[in-house]
């Protein structure tokens, strides 16, 4: 029986993985790793994506989708018969991740800053066949990055993600170090992951700016105002949190992004 050439690979969470040469039934667990596998200039190859796999808007359409990022269907996924599954520690549960495993190659990155996600950009597109475009892409995201004006005098900032409870981006986020990216200082640096804050914990901080995501939660004007009532002297302004937390292809438009947000709010 015909068997496609293989290779075997570490992830970046340390797992070696035996995945085909050049793989053809490729399955996405997470939204921004989507769209860098259409960048990359996959086609067919990816039979598989989730709900929240929004960008290209032609796969999002058209794709067959295999559930959340932390509720992957798994008979979907056993029916559509990938050779490879591309996932990410931090959006996708563990469990599943094993049970996948254990049937398919898996592939799983874990990224917390820029080098991560060029790192990732590289391996991916080595792993799919497409190492010169995966090189050409991260390049392009260094330079841009690279040519980010900050602003000499820092500004402290809050990024929010959540509401019911208060929830910022906290250290050792990828969200938290595109905020540095900007020459910007997040308050809750000390603070691992994402905690929940009380807003009087947040008026003894006194952050020069509030950053209100696009998502996951839908913040909107309603929310400026509510915020704005405990910190009056506060800048607050809704942002594109795709530009803050996507760390694949979306990256080339990130830095021109927040040229635009630091000429506004800086």
């Amino acid at each position: 029986m015909y068997r496609p050439a293989e290779v075997v690979v570490t992830d970046m969470i340390g797992r070696s993985v035996q995945a085909p040469l050049y793989p053809q039934r490729i399955i996405s667990l997470v939204p921004s790793q989507t769209e860098l596998l259409y960048d990359l200039g996959l086609t067919d190859e990816v039979v598989g994506i989730t709900k929240f796999c929004v960008h290209p808007n032609d796969w999002f359409r058209n794709k067959k989708r295999v559930g959340g990022t932390k509720n992957v269907n798994i008979a979907t996924v056993k029916a559509l018969q990938p050779d490879l599954i591309i996932a990410n520690k931090e959006e996708n549960t563990r469990e599943q991740i094993l049970e996948l495993a254990a049937l398919y190659p898996v592939w799983t990155s874990d990224i917390t800053n820029l080098a991560g996600a060029c790192a990732m950009i590289r391996q991916v597109g080595q792993l799919v066949g497409k190492a010169g475009r995966g090189e050409e892409l991260a390049g392009q995201i260094e330079h841009s990055f690279a040519a980010l004006q900050q602003k000499k005098i820092p500004k402290s900032v809050a990024y929010f993600i959540w509401r019911q409870p208060w929830m910022c981006a906290g250290g050792n986020t990828f969200i938290s170090d595109m905020i540095a990216r900007m020459g910007w200082i997040n308050v809750l640096e000390n603070q691992m992951r994402y905690p929940v804050i009380a807003l009087d914990e947040l008026r003894a901080l006194q952050p020069d700016i509030l950053l209100l995501s696009s998502e996951p939660y839908p913040f909107n004007e309603i929310h400026i105002a509510e915020l704005q009532a405990v910190l009056p002297n506060a800048r607050i302004a809704l942002v594109d949190g795709e530009m803050f937390s996507w760390y694949g292809s979306r990256l080339l438009h990130t830095a021109a992004y927040m040229e635009r947000l630091l000429a506004e709010l800086g």
